[in-house]
């Protein structure tokens, strides 16, 4: 204490009234170099020294286990506990998780990442929920996209790879995802067998498909780690409205994240996405080709999209509708005459109804086409005159 006020640059009168000690003793400890502890640098011996050179031998031989350890040291003479024999062995020890990998820098427009995730919200009631959410990072940049949907079918990945790649502005040359069923339905001789839609997609667009080595997930490590940011980053503390909310958020939050430096490239990933040379988007008809579902209208004239179920005139009950969403509407088509436009409803189990769903209904007896009924035409009018017309023109014959 003497010492560090004398470092703090107090005089020995101020330390001893500040101690309670006399001021030649406070001036007598200032002048003597600070001794080192007596305990400092002293070892205490251990049971398990004699056997260390044992140990090493073992962990030579691949053996980590300590309970092996312990009971063949056992046998040598050993009289400690395991506690000590963890401590030694434990630095040596290898890592637990998966084995080291190569880091594959990427070229510029060469390859994205894609993968799904599952986050958790509570609702207003208390209720936790469950929500995938669809990630896709480009492997050079580091540019983002994050979308939030109800489902992880086909329908919904196919949609959330054409907004990703319009986020972007352009299509990578190669997507590498995991083997997920919507991608592959198999392998065979080691190949995937592609999923037959979601190989039609990738023509469309323009990009090669490929999946990562079974049970190597580490090969896509940069969208890992971002479904993980996600996690961990976006989703803690935040307040959203409805599922449009969430993404638009969402969106907001890539755009804040990616105007950083990334700690790995050194670069800012929005101005990185500038020099990628991306392939060009197909045309839009294209695109939102993979916008539409199909949906079997129900007997009561609703098709149910997201959870929600929507209205539909009642002429089309029993037939297969086109629906999407468009900005913030509900669409369902008929070949190319739309039938029904709602506004979204992202509330589960929520019914919206049509005006005018059932006009008609009662009249036509619930049946919008006519019956195959037969028609029975209308006759000629015939002359009718009396028998004696017909005897005169029989006697008139007969003299002839």
């Amino acid at each position: 204490m003497i010492h560090e006020g004398s470092q703090k640059g107090k005089s020995a009168y101020a330390i001893s009234k500040e101690l309670g000690i006399s001021k030649n003793t406070a001036k007598k400890y200032m002048n003597q170099p600070k001794a080192e502890h007596g305990l400092k640098g002293r070892t205490k011996p251990s049971k398990l020294d004699p056997f260390k050179p044992q140990i090493n031998e073992m962990i030579e031989n691949g053996i980590f286990n300590c309970v092996v350890i312990f009971e063949r040291l056992k046998d040598m003479g050993y009289t400690g506990g395991i506690t000590i024999i963890k401590d030694y062995v434990k630095p040596f020890r290898p890592a637990r998780n998966a084995p080291a990998v190569r880091r594959y820098e990427t070229p510029p427009g060469k390859q994205a990442q894609m993968d799904w995730g599952i986050a958790h919200y509570i609702d207003e009631k208390g209720v936790i929920h469950k929500t995938p959410v669809f990630t896709m990072i480009l492997g050079n940049s580091r540019c983002k996209y994050v979308e939030f949907t109800k489902r992880c079918d086909i329908y919904s990945l196919l949609r959330c790879m054409v907004n990703a790649f319009e986020y972007f502005g352009g299509v990578p040359e190669v997507v590498l995802t995991d083997r997920m069923k919507t991608v592959i339905n198999g392998s065979d001789a080691g190949k995937p067998i592609w999923n037959s839609r979601f190989e039609d997609f990738a023509a469309d667009m323009g990009f090669v498909p490929k999946v990562c080595r079974v049970k190597r997930p580490q090969t896509k490590g940069k969208v890992e780690r971002l479904v993980d940011y996600v996690k961990d980053n976006f989703l803690p503390g935040r307040r959203f409205k409805d599922l449009h909310d969430l993404n638009s958020q969402a969106l907001e939050w890539c755009r804040k994240v990616d105007s950083k430096v990334h700690g790995t490239t050194g670069e800012i990933p929005l101005e990185a996405l500038n020099k990628e040379p991306l392939l060009p988007l197909p045309d839009k008809a294209i695109r939102d080709k993979y916008r539409w579902e199909t949906r079997n209208v129900t007997r009561d004239g609703f098709v149910s999209y997201d959870g929600a179920k929507y209205g539909i005139p009642w002429q089309y009950s029993g037939k297969e509708v086109r629906v999407r969403i468009c900005g913030d509407f509900f669409e369902a088509y008929y070949g190319e005459v739309r039938i029904a436009r709602h506004k979204v409803e992202y509330a589960s189990g929520k019914i919206v109804w049509l005006k005018g769903q059932y006009q008609g209904l009662a009249e036509k007896g619930g049946i919008a086409l006519p019956l195959p009924f037969a028609r029975k035409e209308r006759t000629e009018a015939v002359e009718i005159r009396p028998l004696s017309v017909y005897d005169a023109l029989a006697g008139v014959i007969s003299n002839v």
